[in-house]
């Protein structure tokens, strides 16, 4: 919580510099501007729902069958989204654990100096996201703040911070909680008007390709070089106590029990029965599939997690308060992905006057602008700066798949590749962009002004290394036509 927004602490002009330098004040620019005139997601979204409803208009298509459309998409990812939400949740509800919160403050003591403590948060948060994203995000944050506890580093605050958050801006959309690779991977998941185009992508064609985990490693010491390179040194670090934030001890407790109907909600008595089931469930999922299989299903990599959770937790008003905590960070999800999948009908569904819907169109001049050696720089940057304006890996992949991958298809691109550099592209945005940051913003008492001096600098160092990485690998994969699924029958 911080506790004076507008008055600098009296050590700040003793220890600091009083002109950062040129790439932060740029930065910091930005974020004043993005935060006067950036509006709500949401707002995002709903534009480019009457943008495309407009091009289909354009194109000859008439108001009803748009109109139509729109309607039959709406509702048409209540599974995928509500798998999205259970992400977030089991995420936060894992992080947030007494044992993890005691993991993190042994971690907190491994670090000898400011610097060295920026680049140890940036190597966790950057690991950590390759298992969960939400999980990252949380872990991170606990962990930056447990850092700062310990004054004698004169670690700065906001870098370590923005180290927090690098799980998010450069490598979760490289690993399991991947939306485009876990929509990819599951034929139910996959709307009904994609999947002629796409067919079903195992994980073993994403994210367990080689060449994934060649941009992946490259990510991560990147990450951590330059959160190491770009921290404030002791003279000019601002610690949390310069920034006016109170650092006290804010774990979340219990209340005590207050009546006897609630002493099973204090009893672990339920918790291990149901973790036991859901266990056994899992062991029979491991056992009959093989591995990669079996966790490319969101609904056992939610599970696994969830049961997690609850052991952790280990009784059930202890893991219910954490899952109450975890509620309001998936809102936007709640909201947003209706629209996704209303705007994913317009664009396969709706024909115009020539009898060709909009993703041939937009299908057709990205294979007339670029090639089978231009493609992964093309879609790789649109990823990048369509991820400004729709902050979200599941719902923009829904908006771009259709043309993208048609797009693929046509030019021969491997259509795994395809999605990984969406994946890696997608990733960039958040770096700068204040979306994702609100949980973490919210566990370490900053804003995002505060966080985006250091992350614009790893925007600016990955976008290079990202691009030129997906190009250069993208002629060591082999196209395969999209693989359906059986039919059952």
């Amino acid at each position: 919580m911080r506790i004076n927004d507008s008055t600098p602490s009296p050590r700040l002009h003793a220890t600091h510099d009083s002109s950062p330098p040129a790439i932060e004040r740029v930065a910091l620019r930005i974020t004043a501007w993005c935060e006067k005139w950036y509006p709500d997601a949401y707002v995002f979204v709903a534009l480019t729902v009457c943008a495309v409803a407009l091009a289909a208009l354009a194109m000859g298509a008439t108001p009803k069958a748009v109109a139509v459309s729109f309607g039959t998409g709406f509702w048409s990812l209540i599974p995928f989204t509500m798998q999205m939400v259970m992400v977030a949740i089991t995420g936060y509800v894992v992080a947030s654990s007494p044992p993890v919160t005691r993991l993190v403050r042994r971690a907190a003591q491994v670090p000898r100096d400011g610097r060295g403590a920026v680049a140890y948060v940036a190597l966790v948060s950057v690991i950590a996201s390759l298992l969960h994203w939400a999980i990252s995000l949380v872990f991170a944050g606990l962990l930056a703040k447990d850092l700062a506890r310990r004054r004698e580093l004169r670690m700065d605050y906001r870098a370590a911070g923005a180290a927090a958050y690098l799980g998010m801006g450069a490598t979760w959309a490289m690993g399991l909680s991947s939306s485009a690779a876990q929509l990819q991977a599951n034929p139910g998941s996959i709307p009904a008007s994609l999947l002629p185009i796409t067919g079903v992508i195992p994980f073993s064609e994403t994210i367990f390709l080689w060449q994934s985990g060649v941009v992946t490693l490259a990510l991560v010491v990147l990450s951590v070089l330059v959160a190491w390179w770009t921290a404030p040194g002791p003279g000019r670090a601002r610690t949390a106590e310069d920034l006016g934030v109170h650092l006290l001890r804010d774990e979340d407790e219990v209340p005590a029990q207050r009546r006897p109907g609630e002493w099973l909600e204090y009893s672990p008595l339920l918790t291990l029965p149901i973790v036991a089931l859901g266990f056994g469930w899992l062991w029979n999922e491991f056992a009959s599939k093989e591995a990669m299989v079996a966790i490319s299903g969101l609904n056992t990599y939610n599970l696994l997690f969830l049961l997690a959770g609850m052991l952790l937790h280990w009784t059930p008003r202890s893991f219910l308060a954490a899952v109450g905590r975890a509620v309001p960070v998936t809102s936007g999800v709640l909201v947003q992905f209706p629209f996704y999948g209303a705007i994913a009908a317009i664009l396969t569904g709706v024909k115009g006057a020539d009898g060709a819907t909009l993703t041939h169109h937009l299908s057709t001049l990205m294979v007339n602008v670029a090639t089978a050696d231009t493609f992964a720089l093309l879609v790789g940057a649109y990823s990048a700066v369509l991820g400004f304006f729709v902050p979200s890996g599941g719902g923009k992949w829904l908006i771009e798949a259709p043309y993208v991958m048609a797009a693929a298809n046509a030019l021969h691109v491997h259509l795994g590749w395809s999605v990984q550099i969406y994946n890696a592209a997608e990733a960039l945005p958040n770096l700068i962009n204040p979306f994702w940051m609100l949980p973490l913003l919210g566990i370490l008492g900053l804003k995002a002004r505060d966080l985006v001096g250091f992350t614009f600098t790893q925007f600016v160092t990955h976008s290079v290394v990202v691009l030129v990485l997906l190009w250069a690998l993208a002629s060591t994969l082999v196209y395969h036509a999209p693989v359906l699924p059986r039919l059952a029958g």
